[in-house]
């Protein structure tokens, strides 16, 4: 028997701080006017895709104490650039990512009920952690988390905020008209989680939302992110590109899946992707190479190496070979903020000069190579093969699509992608579900084990009796004084 075709999963994220985004192109639109996140959604909407994604910045990056004169700045707040979305859109799903580090669980899991309410089931939030001091100073909890104590704090913050979503049954508010009242009881909400890093007890006030609770997304690459991951996620940032490893990744987190006792199909793996479409072959990787170096300047190539080699490269020529100095790993940070971490600086600049010796590559071409390449490159039907063959062969679920352009690069996959897929069969021509888990095939949420209260029906009074009053003996006038 065949295998049968999976539906691809697709998500719209809108890039921000990093330099994917080309801010300096005349079509590039604002990152903060409420207009761009609309295109971009209903963009999202109009091919079918499953949700729209925001990344979160709770901090922008700083070169030697200022902030990067080079950055896309002043992105507005995820939660309520996603509340305004649910009034623009009907079936996209609205993801965010919030911080478990520093926030609290009954306040976000109050904000996440309410969007999810709002936007009549559409809601997920991707759990994501920090350990640096540098965001933490923005934050009265500063950078007291060790690095293994970040996914403590984050299990018990899901632990807790799942139990404030599970403190309402589905049928708690029945706004019994005849009988006169609206909760099934006034015990509802009641929640208590007590641990090393949450101890809390009270009431949510917020009732069962329409899809159980949000949709849960994590990324995780090392043994302890990964066994978190598959134990209460419902889908996975995958960091793989190359299908042998992705198709490793997926079988490992399959395995942890099972062993953490859920069913088959509880989780989706989605990688994050770039795209450039041609007329040709050859015409998609000249415009791909353009965009690249729209992307990495010089001067961003050199901020790009800073943050490894801990050092002002601004004397050395972007088009020049690489700085000659060694890494200085005992100074204060050049680069503070999002940042690809590379482990040894010193192994990580050996291998880059091997590098660009090998390819005759300038300090900007070994930047560009290194964090500039789209992921599908090609035509619309190069591109569609590429991702439906990924998909069907188990390297993914889906993928999480972003554009060098804000906010209409999109609008060309959608026109032109899209439709292939739909013809193959890979994709959805119109929802099927009315909530985001629905459209994800995730397994419904279980109703929470709330035993039903025991009410009596009202007592029938007695008639009353009345008896002859007695009055009491008068007795003398107490003394005045």
């Amino acid at each position: 028997m065949s295998k049968p075709r999976k539906q691809i999963i697709l998500g719209a994220y809108l890039a921000g701080v990093n330099h994917h985004t080309v801010w300096s192109d005349p079509a590039a639109g604002s990152q903060i006017a409420f207009s761009s996140f609309q295109h971009l959604a209903q963009t999202a909407e109009r091919g079918k895709f499953d949700f729209f994604f925001l990344a979160e910045g709770l901090a922008l990056r700083e070169r030697f104490g200022a902030f990067l004169d080079t950055d896309v700045v002043g992105r507005p707040d995820t939660l309520p650039v996603l509340a305004s979305l649910a009034a623009v859109t009907e079936h996209l799903g609205l993801v965010g990512t919030v911080n478990a580090t520093f926030n609290e669980p009954y306040e976000l899991a109050r904000q996440l009920a309410s969007l999810d309410h709002l936007s009549g089931g559409r809601a997920g939030w991707n759990v994501v952690t920090s350990l640096d001091t540098f965001t933490g100073r923005n934050f009265r909890r500063g950078g007291f988390l060790q690095a293994e104590d970040r996914y403590l704090r984050a299990e018990e913050f899901l632990d807790a905020a799942r139990a404030l979503w599970g403190s309402w049954p589905a049928d708690a508010v029945p706004a019994d008209r005849d009988r006169g009242r609206f909760l099934r009881d006034g015990q509802v909400g009641r929640f208590a989680r007590h641990g090393s890093q949450f101890d809390i007890a009270g009431r949510f006030t917020v009732p069962r939302s329409p899809q159980g609770r949000p949709v849960i997304l994590q990324a995780g690459v090392s043994p302890q992110g990964r066994d978190f991951a598959a134990a209460g996620a419902d889908a996975i940032f995958s960091p793989y590109h190359s299908l042998p490893e992705a198709q490793e990744f997926y079988r490992d987190i399959t395995a942890r899946v099972a062993a953490a006792g859920r069913p088959p199909g509880s989780v989706r793996l989605l990688p994050a992707a770039l795209f450039v479409l041609g007329d040709t072959a050859e015409d998609a990787r000249e415009r791909a190479r353009e965009i690249a170096r729209a992307q990495v300047t010089g001067r961003t190539a050199q901020i790009l190496l800073e943050a490894v080699w801990n050092r002002d490269l601004s004397g050395y020529d972007p088009d020049g070979p690489l700085p000659d100095v060694e890494p200085d790993t005992d100074g204060p940070p050049a680069i503070e903020g999002r940042t690809t971490r590379h482990g040894d600086a010193h192994a990580t600049v050996k291998a880059w000069r091997e590098l660009a010796e090998a390819n005759g590559y300038s300090l900007r071409e070994l930047a560009i190579h290194l964090f500039a390449r789209a992921e599908f490159v090609g035509t619309p039907t190069q591109v569609a093969d590429r991702l439906d063959e990924f998909v069907q062969n188990d390297g993914s679920d889906g993928f999480i699509l972003g554009s060098h352009l804000t906010p209409t690069g999109l609008d060309e996959f959608v026109d032109k992608v899209v439709p292939l897929l739909q013809e193959r069969g890979s994709l959805r021509t119109e929802y099927e579900g009315t909530t985001l888990r629905a459209n994800l095939g995730l397994p419904a949420i279980p109703e929470p084990a709330i035993p039903e209260p025991a009410i009596p029906e009202p007592a029938i009074p007695e008639p009353a009796i009345s008896e002859p009053a007695i009055p009491e003996a008068a007795g003398p006038e107490p003394a005045r004084r």
